[in-house]
């Protein structure tokens, strides 16, 4: 009996130490691909640690799909190589991936969207099933890519229903989960036409109530890299005073409220104040949080703009004209417990062209995904003289 204790034994400890072993080398094959560096220089021990995580088969998938998380886009693409050479090989070689394990990755939110991505689309190659197993329970999930998969499948429910009852809740619920700016029209208008009340600039969180001043000097351009009136307070780390009075691009101005109605959030300077040529303005609100949080202010104007948020800069972008739209910019911010002050720097050239006479901005705060962040009701108001969101 001892004599076959012992070589099983033997077996036994000699496969867990190979397994041992195989773990470690994945692992420091894919430490390799998540150190890599542009240019040549890494080029060839990336290679070297995609051809070792390929001989490791489908054990190396989950590990591999793990160092997505956080990855720069260089890593992002020799680890995607990575996993689609062992996923063909397997399949080549008639073996099956493990099912079972990668859609329990494709569910879990806290992995990188383009990972769980990569793995979903690999699966619906050989399992159409898939999105009817999984798409559903996406509404709200953090890839916007998934939830898009999840509202268009309510979209396609709800379009097909004749009766507008029974079809509302499903456009609802649609609406619920839609960051996109072509299916949130689509189900609006869809709700619309029922006579259904429809908060566009609240579901994408846009900021419709401001402070304005100005027009302030930019003859020649020279305006975005001067500071003047509101711009002079925040470099001496005072917040904007409502009450001052500056000396402006023609005569001394004043603070006023300016609110838009505009689905889109769309603060139209130049249709509700004056297209003043060769100008710049600054509009300031006060956005409340009831917590320390990341965000994403995002925003879309076709004119020069700089902004701060608590007096920081966080982002400029000197260029006329370009085409705007919605996400146009996207800024990660970090918003502390209760009042946050966003100030706007907006420019306008001399340009006398029709297509240059925009002057105009939207700007909404969102998360990751792109849904909204409503600021906390607890302790601010809607006061469109002191440019308070509520």
């Amino acid at each position: 009996m001892r004599l076959l204790i012992a070589p099983i034994a033997v077996v036994l400890l000699t496969t867990a130490m190979m397994s041992g072993v195989r773990a470690d080398d994945i692992s420091a094959a894919i430490n390799v691909l998540r150190a890599v560096q542009p240019g040549a220089v890494d080029s060839a021990a990336a290679r070297d640690a995609v051809r070792e995580l390929t001989t490791g088969g489908s054990q190396a998938l989950l590990p591999l799909l793990r160092g997505f998380r956080d990855a720069t886009p260089l890593t992002v693409n020799w680890l995607r190589n990575a996993f689609e050479q062992i996923a063909d090989a397997e399949t080549k070689a008639g073996r099956k991936l493990p099912q079972q394990e990668l859609e329990a990755f494709v569910r879990d939110q806290n992995q990188s969207p383009f990972a769980r991505r990569l793995v979903y689309e690999t699966l619906k190659r050989s399992d159409a099933g898939i999105e009817d197993r999984l798409i559903p329970d996406m509404l709200l999930d953090a890839s916007p890519e998934f939830r898009r998969d999840a509202v268009a499948l309510l979209i396609k429910e709800a379009s097909a229903i004749p009766d507008a009852a029974k079809a509302t809740p499903l456009y609802r619920r649609a609406f619920s989960g839609a960051v996109h700016e072509d299916q949130v029209k689509t189900i609006a208008e869809a709700l619309r036409k029922h006579n259904e009340v429809v908060d566009i600039q609240k579901h994408f969180g846009f900021l419709p109530q401001w402070s304005i001043v100005g027009p302030f000097d930019n003859k020649d351009g020279k305006g975005f890299a001067v500071a003047c009136g509101p711009e002079l307070d925040v470099n001496a780390s005072k917040a904007p005073d409502l009450q001052a009075e500056y000396d402006g691009q023609t005569d001394k101005v004043r603070w006023r409220p300016i609110a838009t109605t505009d689905d889109y959030g769309v603060v139209d300077i130049a249709k509700q104040i004056e297209n003043y040529k060769g100008s710049l303005m600054y509009a300031t609100t006060i956005w409340t949080s009831n917590r320390d949080q990341q965000a994403e202010i995002r925003l879309g104007t076709p004119n020069s703009w700089k902004l701060w948020v608590n007096g920081k800069l966080v982002f400029e972008r000197e260029e006329y004209h370009r085409s705007s739209q919605l996400d146009q910019y996207r800024v990660p911010v970090t918003l502390k417990a209760g009042s946050n002050t966003l100030l706007f720097k907006i420019c306008q050239n001399e340009q006398t062209q029709d297509w240059a006479q925009r002057y105009q901005y939207q700007i909404r705060i969102c998360n990751s995904t792109g849904s909204a962040l409503l600021p906390s009701t607890s302790t601010a108001r809607s006061d469109a003289r002191s440019g308070v969101q509520q």
